[in-house]
C-alpha cells in the first residue's frame, strides 16, 4: 500500500530508503564507496514503481 496516493512508496519502503540515505551520508563523510547502497535505493525506487504502474494497468483494465 502507498504512503500516500501521490506516491508509490509504502511505508516500509519509505524507511528503508532513509535508512539507506543517512548510511550514504556517513559513509560519503568518511570517504567511503556508496555506489553500492545507491544501488540498493534505486532498486527499492524501481520496484515500487513497478508495482504502482502495473496496479494503475491493472485498474485501467476494469
Amino acid at each position: 500500500m502507498a504512503a500516500t496516493s501521490e506516491d508509490p512508496h509504502s511505508l516500509g519502503e519509505l524507511a528503508r530508503v532513509v535508512v539507506l540515505g543517512a548510511r550514504i551520508v556517513r559513509r560519503q563523510e568518511r570517504g567511503k564507496p556508496t555506489a553500492r547502497l545507491e544501488a540498493r535505493v534505486d532498486r527499492i525506487r524501481a520496484q515500487a514503481e513497478a508495482r504502482e504502474a502495473a496496479r494503475a494497468k491493472a485498474r485501467k483494465k476494469k
